[in-house]
């Protein structure tokens, strides 16, 4: 079914398939199936930023990294679980755009739903770019912008077409990066106790050994925690991917309560069996990534070459992702009248405007990363530096509003709960606020915390002044 434009995202009071509430906005498909949210939802927040990103972690916060991670793990976790709330409660494509706008106001689903938009786009062309040098590394000579093209529209025609080949993408990379992770752990822990062979139990010699735990103290251990924060992005697929589901309640519900307690296993265990094997100050856990050095240092052949595939996969997964979240969250806002209407119309169920502006935009940027490298471009990166925790914020918001108001209306919807409802979504704020702080006090980060707020305060005045002329028409 088609339709020129989408009407405005609310949920549905009842539906016909046993009382499931479901979006109003009819004309997106329902193409996604339990396993594809499943793995959304785990696959999600797998991307490069572990695999290769974390190095530099490492390096700032030596073994004390693992601490690092688990409370960013815990924030995360804790960002989840609230989503999750939400979601269930009123599953819309525009997720936390939607439940901004409903528990603060037009201007908080404007600035959210924008934010996060330009967010995934930007982050489209640098994951292209990344897959496209490691492309041009097997295949030399090859021009980079070609690769990044060739991957630009492989997902952008995936999205186009139906919502369940994006779900079906998605399940497959997923797949392989969580078995690639679940591998690697496996390898680590028989490594850890003495049982792979030609190698020897390392005990606690990497662990306290060269300076200790804590190698560069509680500052080295700020700069990981910062580091990790921003490799767990990506949460927030699965919630608008549920939207589109076949059963969307009972999606979301599931996917959130299953993948939180596996992210931990993944981030926090592959840490600790990367420090307990190779010393934390060993070169090659920046220069060739902690994966690769951890291999190479059990004498796995071809260790180099196999993370690389691996973060091939990671990428053009991100990439896929992030075009689908980027056209959803478009048509979302253009549906609740906050965009240009063209935008929001849809054919076969899928928003293709959106998709082609969206993939359009992240094409932009990787031809600014050529022809503006040292000033547009980099303006671009510090603009999205702090986007997610300021989506992180609008999300616990709403959740504090929006919790009060479903129990006091239907406490039905309520089919996922915030543990301990309000403590740990106040202190999962405090968490967000610290992580601000800190970004502040640290010189490499304080000029992205500059450019990300001056782009939030930036949107939140047009939203704002939208809502008031809205207000004034009628």
């Amino acid at each position: 079914m088609s339709r020129t434009s989408a009407p405005a995202e609310q949920a549905e009071p009842t539906g016909q398939n046993g009382g499931e509430r479901r979006p109003a906005d009819i004309t997106l498909s329902q193409g996604l199936k339990q396993r594809h949210l499943s793995m959304i939802a785990l696959g999600g927040v797998i991307g490069a930023g572990l695999f290769v990103g974390s190095g530099a972690g490492i390096a700032a916060a030596g073994p004390s990294i693992v601490v690092a991670y688990a409370l960013s793990g815990l924030l995360v976790m804790l960002v989840m679980r609230m989503l999750g709330e939400l979601s269930a409660a009123n599953p819309a494509s525009g997720s936390f755009s939607v439940h901004a706008e409903r528990a603060i106001g037009p201007w908080a689903g404007f600035t959210s739903g924008w934010a996060f938009w330009f967010l995934l786009c930007v982050a489209v062309g640098l994951e292209g770019i990344g897959a496209a040098k490691i492309m041009t590394g097997w295949l030399p000579g090859t021009p980079e912008w070609a690769w990044v093209a060739l991957f630009m529209v492989t997902f952008c025609l995936t999205n186009l077409a139906a919502v369940k080949n994006f779900g079906e993408f998605e399940f497959w990379f997923a797949a392989l990066k969580v078995g690639a992770i679940a591998l690697f752990l496996v390898i680590g822990g028989l490594a850890i106790a003495g049982l792979l062979p030609g190698t020897d139990a390392p005990g606690t010699t990497n662990l306290t050994g060269d300076g200790g735990f804590m190698p560069n103290g509680v500052d080295g251990l700020i700069v990981g925690l910062l580091a990790s924060v921003f490799a767990y992005g990506g949460l927030e697929t699965v919630s608008i991917a549920a939207a589109e589901s076949e059963h969307p309640v009972q999606g979301v519900a599931k996917a959130v309560r299953t993948a939180m307690w596996r992210i931990a296993v993944f981030y926090i265990g592959s840490m600790a069996v990367i420090v307990t094997l190779v010393p934390w100050n060993d070169p090659d856990v920046v220069s060739k990534g902690p994966y690769v050095a951890t291999l190479d240092h059990l004498g796995i052949p071809g260790a180099d070459q196999i993370m690389n595939v691996v973060v091939l996969i990671a990428l053009l997964s991100a990439m896929n992702a992030n075009i689908y979240g980027a056209s959803r969250m478009a048509c979302s806002l253009v549906a609740r009248g906050q965009g240009p209407a063209k935008l929001g119309r849809t054919s076969g169920g899928v928003p293709r405007y959106a998709v082609l502006a969206s993939s359009l935009f992240g094409f932009g940027c990787v031809l600014l990363s050529y022809w503006r490298p040292d000033d547009v471009f980099m303006w671009l990166l510090k603009m999205i530096g702090a986007i997610i925790l300021v989506v992180w914020i609008f999300i616990a918001v709403s959740q504090l509003v929006l919790r009060r108001r479903t129990e006091r209306e239907d406490p039905s919807k309520l089919v996922v709960r915030m543990w301990a409802y309000p403590y740990l979504t106040w202190l999962a704020l405090a968490g967000m606020v610290a992580v601000f702080l800190l970004m502040a006090r640290e010189p490499d980060t304080r000029t992205q915390l500059y450019y990300t707020g001056g782009l939030t305060a930036a949107l939140a005045a047009i939203g704002y002044a939208r809502q008031r002329s809205a207000r004034t028409e009628r």
